[in-house]
C-alpha cells in the first residue's frame, strides 16, 4: 500500500531530477536554506541572529525565483522576486541600525 501510494510521487521527483539535474540541485540548496533558516528562527526566539539568517534566506529566495523563471512559472516567480525584495530592504534597515548603534 505505501509503495502505490508514494510511486507517483516518487516517479514525479525522478522525472523533475532527469528534466534539469542543475535545477533540481539548487531547488535543494534553496529548500535547505529555507529549513535551516527556520528551524534557527524557532531556536532562537525572541533574538534570531537576523545578520545571519537574512542573507541565507534571500539566497533561498532567489535560487527559487530563478527555478521559478527557468519553469516559466509566473506566480511563483512574482512570489518569490516581492519576497527577496521585501527582505532585502529589511536586511539593509537592520544594517543601517546595526552600524547606527555601533559607532
Amino acid at each position: 500500500m505505501i509503495n502505490t501510494l508514494f510511486r507517483p510521487t516518487l516517479e514525479w521527483i525522478k522525472t523533475d531530477y532527469e528534466s534539469n539535474r542543475f535545477r533540481f540541485g539548487m531547488e535543494l540548496i534553496a529548500w535547505a536554506l529555507s529549513i535551516g533558516c527556520a528551524i534557527a528562527m524557532a531556536f532562537t526566539v525572541p533574538t534570531p541572529p537576523f545578520i545571519i539568517m537574512y542573507p541565507l534566506w534571500i539566497t533561498g529566495c532567489a535560487i527559487y525565483a530563478w527555478a521559478a523563471y527557468t519553469r516559466r512559472s509566473f506566480g511563483m516567480l512574482a512570489n518569490y522576486l516581492l519576497l527577496v525584495t521585501i527582505d532585502s530592504t529589511g536586511l539593509v534597515r537592520l544594517l543601517i541600525q546595526h552600524f547606527k548603534s555601533n559607532i
